[in-house]
């Protein structure tokens, strides 16, 4: 099996024309990035809003648990019903965004949960000091919470990622394209090694995708709130940009 999967992904046809393999990749990225924007403009806010009030924490508990519960294949068929026919007419989008919604709902928990959890781990000395300088609710948000809480934030999107790349295949059993159309093309025709092949690439896809973003995490995140540098290195260069932006708000 494995020389059959290394023969079809080494296969020149398979790399090029509408149904090769850089166009689904293509396909899948722009599925699964839609869905993590929209999952990011809607959860982080409210995540960040309950993390620093405190209040609502029963919006947490309930996306952690329930819509992480859900079926993600029964879902978007009963989307595709109960949608679909209301945009009949309108090509790809009459299921592609019931596809989105599933892919939304599956991200969704990842970013509520990472912001919450971010801002809620601030130490509360952090919080008071910073009110102590004059600093209101919203400046302590943006100017101490958020930047400490970065960590936590950006690994809540790094997981919604994964977890929506693997999940976008299903875009194909309703038929979107991406790389999940190797697997199910693969299923109906009895081809193994090509819903083998798929389903490696989609798992290269993930890695390549969470090395970008952690990636992105080190440049954005202060070396002193990562741990990168020693405890003392690391405090001198975390409170530095804090102070600054206390003085600067104040």
């Amino acid at each position: 099996m494995i020389g059959e999967v290394a023969q079809w992904l080494t296969t020149s046809e398979h790399w090029s024309g509408p149904d090769g393999v850089p166009r689904h990749v293509v396909e899948h990225l722009q599925y699964s990035l839609v869905a993590v924007l929209i999952a990011v403009a809607v959860a982080l806010p409210v995540g960040l809003l309950i993390g620093h009030t405190g209040r609502g924490t029963f919006v947490i508990v309930f996306t952690a648990n329930g819509l992480r519960a859900l079926p993600t294949l029964g879902l978007l068929v009963f989307f595709v019903v109960l949608i679909s026919p209301h945009i009949h007419g309108r090509g790809e989008a009459a299921y592609l965004v019931p596809t989105e919604i599933v892919l939304v709902l599956i991200a969704v928990p990842a970013v509520l949960s990472g912001a919450y959890a971010g801002v809620q781990a601030v130490p509360a000395d952090t919080r008071d000091a910073a009110r102590g300088m004059g600093m209101l609710g919203r400046q302590v948000l943006v100017h101490v919470e958020v930047p400490c809480a970065l960590p936590l934030i950006i690994s809540g999107i790094r997981s919604a990622a994964l977890q929506v790349i693997a999940t976008a295949t299903i875009g194909a059993y309703v038929s979107l394209g991406g790389l999940g159309r190797f697997i199910f093309d693969g299923l109906s025709a009895h081809d193994y090694p090509q819903m083998a092949a798929g389903a490696l690439l989609v798992a290269l896809l993930a890695l390549a995708v969470d090395l970008t973003l952690a990636g992105v995490q080190r440049l954005v995140v202060s070396p002193g709130v990562s741990g990168r540098y020693s405890r003392r290195a690391g405090t001198a260069a975390g409170a530095a940009p804090v102070a600054a932006s206390v003085r600067q708000a104040s």
